[in-house]
């Protein structure tokens, strides 16, 4: 793996001759946030040596570098997901990537089903904790070059990051909720029962992704910061038939909020 890596970030530096310090990984819906970028250059996923490439409606698949608020950064537009059929590793493997091409810190979104019943439809929630409903993408042969063996998770999410955020938020009036994130397998939305065992754990909200991608960047020494858009819920009494369209619709409604969010706290890493 560590060979790819290296061959990866090696192929990709020759393509674009830069060294970005901030990563985002912009999830279901919010690939908007490219159009605010200043563009140096896009390279679609099936160009890039080794990675693999998103089969998923509202995930465009470039990897983009620019700048934006002054900040030289890179932007996944559109992710990998375990229920795709893609191993753990397959999924974090950018993630790798983007540690070797120098990002420091990264910025992470995503749509999830909220289940905490003071939360509404079009909360954005930052994360502060996660529980990990996946196997860990860390299982198996442990490469020192790239982190510990046993790497410590007790500030997974950064609380700088959270407090600036959440000023951030409170400046433009933007409502937001704190809370615990539980990622599960997919791709079936879950069950009343499942919701509620998955409230019952301690969780805010659910959904698929983001954590196997926050632990291998910890696992580097890279920052992170996540932001959650509530986008149905799996409260007893408020549980609707959803479809993937409409986590969509229902993302594309608070975009805006996100986008405000990420280029501020962009200006104050």
């Amino acid at each position: 793996m560590l060979k790819k890596i290296k061959e990866t970030a090696e192929y990709i530096q020759k393509q674009v001759n830069s060294k970005p310090e901030i990563g985002i990984i912009l999830g279901t819906g919010l690939g908007g946030i490219v159009n605010e970028i200043n563009i140096k250059h896009s390279i679609p996923y099936e160009n890039i040596p080794n990675f693999p490439v998103s089969t998923v409606e509202g995930h465009q698949g470039k990897l983009i570098f620019g700048e934006l608020n002054g900040k030289s950064l890179v932007a996944m537009q559109g992710r990998f997901h375990y229920y795709e059929g893609y191993s753990l590793d397959e999924v974090t493997f950018p993630v790798r990537v983007l540690k070797f091409l120098g990002v420091k810190t990264l910025l992470v979104s995503n749509a999830s089903g909220g289940v905490n019943p003071n939360f509404e439809i079009g909360d954005m929630m930052f994360i502060t904790d996660h529980i990990n409903l996946l196997p860990n993408p860390l299982i198996g042969k442990n490469h020192s070059e790239l982190g510990p063996r046993f790497p410590d998770m007790s500030e997974a999410y950064d609380k700088r990051l959270i407090k600036e955020a959440s000023k951030i938020a409170r400046h433009h009036n933007l409502k937001y909720q704190k809370g615990v994130y539980a990622s599960v397998s997919g791709p079936t939305y879950e069950t009343p029962a499942e919701y509620k065992y998955i409230y019952n754990l301690g969780a805010d909200a659910v959904g698929m992704s983001t954590v196997p991608e926050i632990i291998v960047a910890r696992h580097m020494g890279i920052t992170c910061f996540a932001v959650s858009v509530i986008s149905d819920l799996g409260v007893e009494g408020q549980i609707v038939e959803i479809s993937h369209q409409e986590v969509i619709d229902a993302v594309r409604q608070i975009e805006p909020k996100i986008i405000i969010l990420i280029k501020e706290l962009i200006a104050v890493i």
